[in-house]
């Protein structure tokens, strides 16, 4: 389990968050409810009526209730979940990009919370809290045996109160306390910059309500310092996910008006619907359309799309819809697979459900669920090779994925090898200094990926892997 942990922390990155967010659509309630089997509600009722009178301690009737409700949607597949209070919450802050705390992107590195970076103008970064910073206590609590989720639950909390955190300073040799006030942060979905004269490069973490504006604003500076802009990388590696009008939105800023982006099915008649590279499609009610602010040079620079393992959900929506359209070149590794949607629906003021309603499908009409975007070029994530890229989770691996609905699943045999050699290169990596097995930073020189798309882009000649095959579409668990 704990070279497993290791993966996840630092060769896998956004992977268990492209397992958990999802391409979400917000409704309301429905207002009529199916047939209800009587004999099985019975049964239930005399299970409960049973749990509350002979278990050997008292049970919290309302507990048992939520736990009941849990375990059923739970049972459907990795992606519907029921909220409780605090969990909807969560979701909320999840796609709004805005939750209170202290403002660090962090990550763990040996047992402690690592700092990745402070998000300017928070309260962590007028605090003078630096990269590479490690916490080893939150308040009197040990970081130490806290699993990452645990820290970040503890360094939120309400508006205005205070979190002391125990600052680790190895280039400084000292260790301090500094205390801050919690206040509400915005985080930032979207990052650019100009790579070379006339190339640039702009990467999507996520797909959240704030993503569409702040891309618009990206490309208009990256326009501003780059009138005649030769070539544009589009980064969606380990972007999990998240919202489906803003995966509509950012396909629709690259294709040609009206063009079909994404078709979803279900049982419900909502959940049959084309969506179009139209603003109908992703403008919210009362709003202008902010793609009307992009240079229209945008809808023909040559584009090229990184991918990888980590890509999930809405990155794949892009993905698959700028592939189909012969928009861009897809490049990297294939993505995780995630090609379903989910529906939340309050269930109150304070609880919900996120339920999947329906399979996607590219413009094609080609499923990705549990298989993923093959890329047009297959790229390691390293010079060296991409031999950690079989341990990473995908949604072929997940219990109770759904399946692809279209054609026959199959073991891939390939892919178990390719796990035991992988396995053994991390135990003699786990051996290696920290510093010898940090992953080259995205968007740097030493970024290998993005060096082959400006390659791409420049018509020069492409390190392809040699290592790279197709995963095909694995069996369902059950």
């Amino acid at each position: 389990m704990g070279h497993k942990l290791k993966v996840a922390g630092w060769i896998s990155v956004g992977v268990i968050t492209g397992a958990l967010t999802t391409v979400s659509l917000q409704t309301v309630a429905r207002g009529t409810l199916a047939p209800l089997p009587l004999e099985e509600l019975q049964q239930l009722a005399a299970v409960f009526s049973m749990v509350k009178t002979d278990y050997v301690e008292p049970i919290d009737e309302k507990k048992l209730i939520t736990d009941a409700i849990s375990g059923m949607v739970a049972s459907l597949d990795p992606h519907s979940q029921y909220f409780d209070k605090k969990s909807f919450k969560e979701f909320r802050e999840g796609t709004t990009g805005r939750f209170v705390g202290v403002g660090i992107e962090i990550t763990q590195e040996d047992g402690l919370v690592k700092i990745v970076t402070p998000i300017e103008g928070t309260p962590a970064f007028r605090a003078g809290l630096k990269t590479n910073d490690l916490i080893t206590k939150i308040d009197d609590t040990a970081v130490k045996g806290l699993s990452l989720n645990d820290a970040v639950k503890r360094m939120r909390g309400e508006p205005n109160s205070k979190v002391t955190l125990m600052i680790l300073r190895k280039d400084e040799n000292r260790t301090f306390p500094v205390t801050i006030t919690r206040e509400e942060i915005r985080t930032q979905s979207v990052r650019s910059k100009v790579i070379e004269p006339g190339y640039a490069w702009v990467r999507l973490s996520q797909f959240q309500e704030r993503t569409v504006d702040d891309f618009v604003r990206k490309m208009e500076d990256i326009y501003k310092q780059e009138p005649n802009l030769k070539g544009l990388v589009l980064d969606l590696r380990n972007d999990p996910g998240g919202l489906l009008d803003a995966a509509v939105a950012i396909s629709a800023a690259f294709l040609p008006e009206n063009v079909t982006v994404v078709s979803t099915n279900g049982q419900l008649p909502e959940s049959k619907f084309i969506y179009r590279a139209s603003p109908e499609a992703y403008v919210r009610r009362g709003a202008s359309d902010p793609l009307k602010r992009l240079p229209a040079a945008i809808k023909n620079v040559p584009l090229v799309v990184l991918v990888n393992e980590g890509s999930a959900s809405a990155s794949e929506i892009v993905a698959g819809a700028l592939q189909d359209h012969k928009r861009a070149t897809i490049m990297g590794r294939q993505t995780f697979g995630k090609g379903s949607v989910q529906t939340v629906r309050p269930l109150g003021p304070d609880t919900g459900l996120k339920i999947t309603t329906a399979r996607y499908y590219t413009p094609s009409g080609a499923s990705i669920q549990a298989k993923g975007i093959v890329p047009d070029v297959m790229v390691d994530e390293t010079e060296e090779g991409n031999v950690f890229a079989a341990l990473r989770t995908r949604e072929a691996d997940l219990e109770k994925h759904l399946s692809s609905g279209q054609g026959k699943e199959e073991k891939d045999v390939a892919r178990e090898k390719a796990r035991e050699i992988a396995l053994k290169k991390l135990e003699e990596d786990s051996k290696k200094p920290p510093v010898d097995r940090k992953m080259p930073e995205f968007g740097t020189d030493k970024d290998f990926p993005l060096v082959q798309a400006i390659n791409q882009l420049k018509g020069r000649p492409v390190m392809v892997s040699k290592t790279l095959t197709e995963r095909k579409e694995e069996p369902k668990s059950n």
